[in-house]
């Protein structure tokens, strides 16, 4: 079963590792997603160094198909967000996915 990280998590996390209390830990996250946010509202493109970089691409219309029956449907232009994890990321994850293949850790 995975686990999802959420807000909430997120605020605990800041409330044990940094020491605010709890209100301002959740005053922090809000405020750090907020800008995030907005940056990616207004266009702009977001990096956070070590971890990844979000950017907005606009799709141009095209014709999809129905998988079910064929017919053609028309998809709208429309934005969507990207992620691209960074190299230090990717390695993360991939040395992350060894260790849970393998069954056990290297420690």
């Amino acid at each position: 079963m995975s686990k999802t990280l959420t807000r909430m998590d997120l605020c605990e996390a800041v409330h044990r590792e940094v020491g605010l209390s709890r209100n301002e830990s959740a005053y922090l996250v809000e405020s750090v997603l907020d800008h995030i946010s907005d940056a990616l509202v207004a266009g702009e493109t977001v990096k956070i160094s070590s971890f990844g970089t979000f950017t907005l691409r606009d799709k141009a219309a095209r014709v999809g198909r129905n998988p079910k029956t064929g017919e053609e449907v028309p998809i709208s232009p429309r934005r969507v967000l990207s992620f691209r994890p960074s190299h230090l990321m990717r390695d993360r994850i991939a040395a992350g996915n060894k260790s849970q293949m393998n069954g056990k850790s290297d420690g």
